[in-house]
């Protein structure tokens, strides 16, 4: 079972830990690292004195941390006063043994003893002394290490508590954010660090779905306003013949021509809702990408569809046979070419022309120029459009054609007329 923790309990942890890391550092590793160090120091210390005190000089009569000893060439042994006081040794033939060399250490009575030695033709000297020095120097070493270490220690971990304090706050104000992101009355904006750092990526990225979420729930609560208003109408309008034809004010014949005429209207509105749904419920699903499909067949049919509508406009179709394959089905290309007809016979004057070349659908209408506004939302589900006309179709085309991966643009012409852009 996993162990919760506050960050700020984590960075206590990692605290203690460093703590302890440097503790054993100076305690342990450091010393171990400079006794070498230290002891070259001791042999120089040892040597320095050899060189001054003089062959004639009455060693008997020094009093230091450092004992002497001279040795003649006629092997008479001369031994300062203090060497009793430097180590503890009853017989000196005993000590002297312990000189294997020019100089070196060694371990009488679990003490640890250092010497250095000075050979001339006449005489050789030795000097020797206990640890005292080497431990008093390796105490003012490591004093000094301490006191350095520790007031950078310390100003380091302020420094660093006040970093953790503040990013612990900073990360809290973000779990708020997160967990009030959908609530309006909550201040997400009252708390912008001055770190260009990625918690404040963070935090602008959360801003930014704040907002997001914010327009998409505006943006629902107007589709969902609009759809009952576009569903109201028909229905309000079928309920009106109905009672005038309960009323006799209308006769049943003319009521069920309208009540039909609303009903295919209301079917049109349940269909591009469903398509919409049907869009999203499939938008991970990748396969359709792979379909091909021939839009010139769905192109011809459509045309022969509206020509009944609009008789009296022509429609010119210059396509490229060998440049009509597009990805995805039948029915998105019917939701496609339908939806932009049908917006262009409500604004053609006298010709609307398809053209399908160089991997490209060009549908042109010369009905009026687009107004900028509206061009802008154009694609907006129940945007106000042109002449006050709201809807679904142009929102469909848009979303139809993101899923299938192609771009749709819209360019005015100089004087007038619209081409619709597919790529």
């Amino acid at each position: 079972m996993k162990t919760k923790r506050s960050l700020a309990e984590q960075l206590l942890y990692i605290y203690v830990i460093v703590i302890s890391i440097i503790v054993i550092s100076l305690g342990i590793i450091l010393p171990k690292t400079l006794l070498p160090i230290y002891e070259e120091n001791i042999y120089n210390y040892l040597k320095q004195p050899l060189f001054f005190v003089g062959d004639n000089i009455d060693i008997s009569t020094i009093n230091s941390e450092i004992a002497y000893i001279y040795i003649s060439s006629d092997s008479t042994i001369m031994v300062s006063d203090n060497l009793e006081k430097i180590i503890d040794i009853n017989n000196i033939d005993e000590l002297l043994v312990k000189f294997d060399g020019d100089f070196g250490k060694f371990k009488y009575k679990l003490n640890t003893y250092y010497y250095n030695t000075s050979k001339t033709n006449d005489i050789t000297k030795i000097a020797i002394t206990n640890d005292k020095y080497i431990n008093r120097m390796r105490q003012d070493v490591l004093i000094t290490i301490v006191i350095v270490i520790g007031i950078t220690f310390i100003v380091i971990s302020l420094l660093i508590m006040s970093w953790s304090n503040n990013l612990v706050n900073r990360i809290k104000k973000l779990k708020d954010n997160v967990d009030n992101i959908d609530n309006d009355k909550f201040n997400h904006y009252s708390d912008k660090s001055f770190y260009e750092d990625e918690l404040n990526t963070l935090a602008v990225a959360i801003d930014n779905m704040h907002d997001y979420l914010k327009e998409q729930e505006e943006y629902k609560n107007q589709m969902y306003q609009n759809i009952s208003h576009d569903f109201k109408t028909p229905i309000t309008v079928m309920k009106s013949y109905i009672e005038a034809s309960e009323d006799g004010i209308e006769t049943k014949d003319k009521a069920i021509e309208i009540i039909k005429e609303q009903l295919k209207k209301l079917e049109i509105k349940v269909h591009s809702l469903l398509y919409l749904n049907k869009l999203s419920y499939i938008e991970d699903k990748k396969d359709n990408l792979k379909i091909q499909y021939d839009v010139s067949q769905t192109i011809y049919a459509a045309v022969d569809k509206f020509k009944l509508m609009r008789p009296d406009v022509k429609f010119v179709l210059d396509i490229d046979k060998k440049a009509t394959i597009f990805r995805g089905s039948s029915d998105m290309w019917e939701a496609i070419i339908d939806n932009i007809l049908g917006n262009f016979i409500r604004y053609a004057d006298k010709e609307i022309k398809i053209t399908v070349k160089n991997n490209k659908i060009i549908l042109y209408n010369d009905g009026p120029n687009i107004d900028k506004n509206v061009l802008n939302n154009i694609f907006t589900p129940y945007e106000k459009g042109i002449k006050g006309v709201f809807g679904l179709g142009l929102s469909i085309v848009k979303k139809t054609l993101h899923f299938l991966e192609y771009d749709i643009s819209i360019e005015n012409e100089k004087k007038k007329g619209v081409k619709f852009i597919i790529k």
